[in-house]
């Protein structure tokens, strides 16, 4: 498939009801969500316990956290230090700021001496472009520029079929090439997006900078991106996945511990009044998949589930969620067009 593109400089706004759910204030993290502003709370929970809430713009959208921990204090050094490694690792891979390595990379096709943390993530995405025959590439990145380019202005038009075709030759992680420290493409032009995989990387790395503060109970949410670890105060974390069609509602909720969860959707970001034609695209044809409108995943890591929800979008939903039921420690939810959803075998899910 491809990789999601979640352009940093489009924010999106829900009501502050919205906000609290997602800043897990109301017990939830609201699986694919926006909010309206940053926003902090803190509030005495059990007892002894403290619930501090915090959220932030970060990795391109906003990003929660909420920490339950006998030490407001405590809570508030963790939250601190994890959103010093977002912003560390955000440095090394946003691609519209020609400062970071990645931007670098995309500019002169090579980087040599590139950060671990930038080579883990590539590794990760040639990995998952294996494991799912294609259908998750970083490559897309110039088909998605010429979409932006083309109907992102006030004179919309659709870019011309010989035009998406002509971009579709850089396209394919097979012609990155990654030895020791250094990346280089095979072919001029080319560039990579990792808003697709290294989105949940960074949550992953905020939750263990949240662990090594002796953390034990928490939850991330970064934009559909969940981890979670512990309690919500005696009971498990309780993440809503939203209805695609009706941003009010709530159809599937799952009660988890210690999990990871990614949404991939068709309605957050998209190039036309319509909504056909969106952030995620098919790297086989240059266009947006129309199989499902809402992909949740729950992987053994954030970027593991980031990177699975957004191939098992572009594939029909019945081969996707058969690929997932062969991956361990996987389970998936999709949402097809049609409203109705397929299940893999382990899905944890419950009507709302």
């Amino acid at each position: 498939m491809q990789a999601e593109d979640r352009f940093p400089f489009k924010q999106r706004f829900l009501n502050r009801r919205s906000f609290l759910k997602m800043s897990g204030l109301l017990g939830l993290g609201v699986a694919s969500a926006a909010i309206i502003s940053p926003w902090a709370e803190t509030v005495r929970f059990n007892g002894k316990m403290q619930k501090v809430s915090r959220t932030r713009l970060g990795i391109g959208t906003f990003v929660s956290m909420t920490l339950i921990h006998d030490s407001k204090d405590r809570a508030e050094e963790a939250i601190a230090a994890a959103n010093r490694e977002i912003d560390r690792l955000v440095a090394l891979m946003n691609r519209f700021d020609p400062a970071t390595p990645l931007a670098g990379l995309n500019r002169e096709g090579f980087l040599k001496d590139a950060p671990q943390e930038l080579i883990e993530v590539v590794q990760s995405a040639l990995h998952y472009h294996a494991l799912c025959n294609g259908c998750f590439d970083c490559t897309v990145a110039p088909v998605i520029d010429l979409f932006q380019k083309k109907m992102g202005g006030e004179n919309a038009v659709f870019p011309e079929e010989s035009e998406i075709r002509a971009l579709l030759t850089l396209v394919g992680s097979e012609k990155i090439d990654l030895k020791g420290r250094s990346i280089s493409f095979r072919e001029s032009g080319m560039a990579v997006t990792l808003d697709g995989i290294a989105k949940g990387y960074i949550v992953d790395k905020a939750a263990e900078t949240i662990d090594r503060h002796g953390i034990s109970n928490f939850l991330i949410n970064a934009g559909g991106e969940i981890r979670t670890r512990g309690e919500a105060g005696r009971k498990p974390w309780t993440v809503a996945v939203q209805d695609p069609d009706k941003r009010n509602q709530y159809p599937q909720v799952i009660k988890v511990r210690d999990a990871t969860i990614a949404t991939s959707g068709n309605y957050e970001v998209f190039f036309d009044r319509e909504k056909m034609f969106h952030h995620i695209v098919d790297p086989k044809n240059g266009h947006s998949p129309g199989f499902a409108t809402s992909v949740s995943v729950m992987g053994r890591t954030t970027m593991e589930s980031d990177a699975l929800a957004t191939a098992v979008f572009v594939m029909p939903p019945a081969d996707g969620v058969g690929l997932v039921n062969s991956l361990p420690g996987c389970e998936s939810l999709v949402i097809s067009n049609d409203g109705s959803m397929l299940k893999s075998r382990g899905w944890p899910g419950e009507a709302a």
